[in-house]
């Protein structure tokens, strides 16, 4: 098991990966030998972040489709295997986040956060398991949150969405794991990201993070690498359908 943790020749798909934590869990994949592809909306930032990768030394493809939306959930997988093949890896990191009050919350803006942050992940994992079934082999990453457990004020769709990926993630074990494919999830706590800078600012919201977690910090992103390569690689075999919190122990106390 020397090896273990060793991702060459390894194909890895991350969404949502131009940036953030996306583009960290990417390039930890890729430190780890893994060929990556990257995921996104915005060309220019999508580029940028393969060259940076590529400059490094890393192999890296890019694709880009909407990932709420079936066909091109389906159109996008098909043209991304017939060119490098079915991915060894699926992180489905994509998310979004939109706050305000519950009365004040749209039909349409809960969809938005419904669609991106869960039902994308079902669309991807459901096109990319195909192959992955007839290969025999495969390791499915969802990202949740420390909203999957504990909620907060102002958030309830986010806390929604991502309490669905605990039970999705368990769904796709308990569909996928005779395949010899692993399902889990990665789920950060508050950490310090370009998403999250003007609460990293707020003094009062960083003292409570900074009270309510054990570790006494924020995170930061590249805390989440070493759990993300470890559920990519075959150091997790024999791990199915669990959710990992990476959250400085929040998750744990009172």
């Amino acid at each position: 098991m020397s090896n273990a943790f060793d991702l060459t020749g390894r194909l890895a798909l991350v969404t949502g990966s131009s940036r953030g934590i996306g583009l960290t869990l990417a390039t930890g994949l890729a430190e780890a030998g893994a060929h990556v592809v990257l995921h996104g909306r915005d060309s220019d930032t999508l580029a940028a972040s393969a060259a940076t990768l590529r400059a490094a030394g890393h192999t890296v493809d890019t694709v880009a489709f909407d990932l709420t939306d079936a066909a091109a959930v389906k159109a996008g997988i098909a043209a991304l295997e017939a060119a490098l093949g079915v991915p060894d890896i699926l992180v489905n990191n994509a998310g979004v986040q939109i706050r305000g009050p519950l009365a004040d919350f749209t039909i349409e803006q809960w969809n938005t956060v419904i669609n991106t942050n869960l039902t994308s992940a079902f669309l991807m994992s459901q096109a990319v398991s195909v192959g992955m079934v007839a290969r025999g082999s495969g390791k499915i990453i969802n990202v949740g949150s420390i909203q999957s457990q504990l909620a907060r004020p102002s958030i309830t769709p986010y806390s929604a969405s991502k309490g669905g990926i605990v039970m999705l993630t368990r769904g796709l074990c308990a569909d996928l794991a005779k395949h010899g494919i692993q399902s889990n999830a990665l789920a950060p706590g508050y950490f310090a990201t370009v998403l999250t800078k003007a609460l990293v600012e707020d003094q009062t919201f960083s003292d409570w993070v900074c009270n309510r977690t054990p570790a006494g910090r924020w995170g930061q992103v590249e805390d989440l690498i070493g759990t993300c390569v470890f559920l990519a690689s075959d150091a997790s075999r024999f791990v199915n359908g669990q959710i990992i919190y990476v959250d400085g122990g929040m998750s744990a106390v009172v």
